[in-house]
């Protein structure tokens, strides 16, 4: 890990950001940087490029953490995610009903 200095020159290395090409203080050009990384592959069976690349930097610098400072994976298990999948699901559906006029009232568990 030593050839990055910080965890930014790791992300960059991995070319998950845009090409912003620049030419007196103007951007004359867009696009996606060349690579041959296995994170920048994935976005092309995944889609939605923009969602993708934030997560790909995010990984990134996970895992620059993990291998530089010898932080430990710490497995939340699948109770973890689907109870935040059902709380954020139970949110969404409670938003969906006021803004159609509605309230949900909690019934008692049987």
């Amino acid at each position: 890990m030593s050839k990055w200095k910080t965890e930014d020159h790791f992300v960059s290395w991995l070319r998950p950001c845009s090409d912003n090409r620049i030419s007196g203080d103007k951007i004359i050009g867009k696009g996606r940087l060349p690579t041959n990384n296995r994170i920048s592959r994935l976005r092309t069976n995944l889609g939605a490029p923009v969602a993708i690349k934030a997560m790909a930097a995010k990984v990134a610098r996970l895992v620059y953490r993990m291998l530089r400072y010898g932080m430990k994976y710490v497995d939340q298990g699948a109770e973890f995610y689907e109870s935040q999948r059902r709380q954020r699901q139970s949110n969404h559906l409670e938003w969906k009903a006021a803004k159609l006029g509605f309230q949900i009232i909690d019934a008692p568990a049987a």
